[in-house]
């Protein structure tokens, strides 16, 4: 049953098996819309099953692999953990660059992101400062 092997990982990853606990842990590290309450909660009382991106992050988080957490199977390789990050609103033209930053090759992300150091070195901006837009 998903919604014990739900519970088994985030208690063994020392969280609480609770919605709160997982609405706010889960939406620190998801790209895509914020999950609900109700959701969550679905997920662990087992009325629902998430979809797979949002497995994907899951597993990720709590160190497991998809199929472990969504079937119950063993599988030889643990995922590394996800750090949580701060959630920081973006406007139309930045979900546009990062859908796109997204879907580059793993080498053409490494080029940008050194760029984008470069123009931060550049303007004296440390990585987390932020600058409103005018």
């Amino acid at each position: 049953m998903f919604a014990l092997r739900l519970k088994t990982a985030l208690t063994a990853a020392g969280y609480e098996p609770r919605p709160s606990v997982l609405e706010r842990e889960f939406n620190l590290r998801y790209w895509g819309s914020p999950i609900t309450f109700q959701a969550v909660r679905r997920w662990l009382r087992g009325d629902s099953i998430p979809s797979q991106d949002k497995l994907q992050v899951l597993a990720r988080w709590l160190s497991i692999e998809p199929q472990v957490l969504r079937y119950g199977e063993q599988a030889s390789q643990v995922c590394a953990p996800m750090q949580a990050t701060r959630v920081v609103p973006v406007n139309g033209e930045e979900d546009e660059v990062l859908r796109i930053y997204r879907d580059l090759p793993e080498e053409q992300r490494q080029v940008l992101r050194q760029v984008i150091l470069a123009f931060a070195r550049a303007n004296d901006l440390q990585p987390g400062d932020s600058q409103e837009s005018s």
